[in-house]
């Protein structure tokens, strides 16, 4: 049976979409501005490799103003001082990312690598832990592929560090294009 709750919810998502419908040519646009983007980023993995880490900088420091704006919330002296040395922590190191962002790319190759040999292991473990009965199998490639990129670019590290995370960016803008242009096209073909 169908609640009327599940009914406004098919009728409000319904005018989502004929809404997004409507837009579908900004979409694609969209799309294709990722596309240029990740072709742009691959053509120069180290410009974009730099730009990343730089954008990575920016957001340390916005998130240690928040966190020291946050501080001056706490009720007692402890949680106040924690908050503001984090806060400051973050401050610092979004700005010595801009000092030396070659560095900053070292430091977060070396955290990308060990981070996805980290959830590769997990992904295998929880595949072998799984009843045969499921998907076991997809998890287990996932998570294979996910410890070998992990491992690669640790084997690598450092100097793969001037291009890789270049690397990975322009891939996924080229890939979140690919997905806004299919969503565009298919939201014109749907109406």
């Amino acid at each position: 049976m169908t609640s009327a709750s599940d009914t406004s919810h098919q009728a409000s998502l319904g005018s989502g979409i004929a809404a997004l419908h409507a837009k579908w040519g900004w979409i694609v646009a969209l799309g294709v501005v990722y596309l240029i983007a990740g072709f742009v980023a691959l053509g120069s993995v180290v410009m974009a490799t730099v730009a990343s880490v730089i954008v990575v900088g920016a957001m340390m420091i916005v998130a240690g103003v928040a966190e020291v704006i946050g501080a001056f919330q706490m009720k007692s002296w402890g949680k106040f001082l924690i908050w503001a040395f984090l806060g400051v922590l973050y401050i610092v190191a979004g700005f010595l990312t801009f000092a030396n962002p070659l560095l900053a790319a070292v430091l977060l190759t070396l955290f990308l690598g060990a981070s996805l040999i980290a959830s590769g292991a997990v992904r295998l473990f929880l595949a072998f832990s799984m009843k045969r009965e499921s998907p076991w199998v997809w998890v287990a490639l996932s998570g294979a592929i996910t410890l070998l990129l992990g491992l690669l670019i640790v084997a690598r590290w450092p100097v793969n560090s001037v291009y890789i995370l270049g690397l990975f960016l322009g891939i996924d803008l080229i890939m979140a294009g690919a997905g806004w242009i299919s969503l565009g096209f298919g939201l014109k073909r749907r109406g």
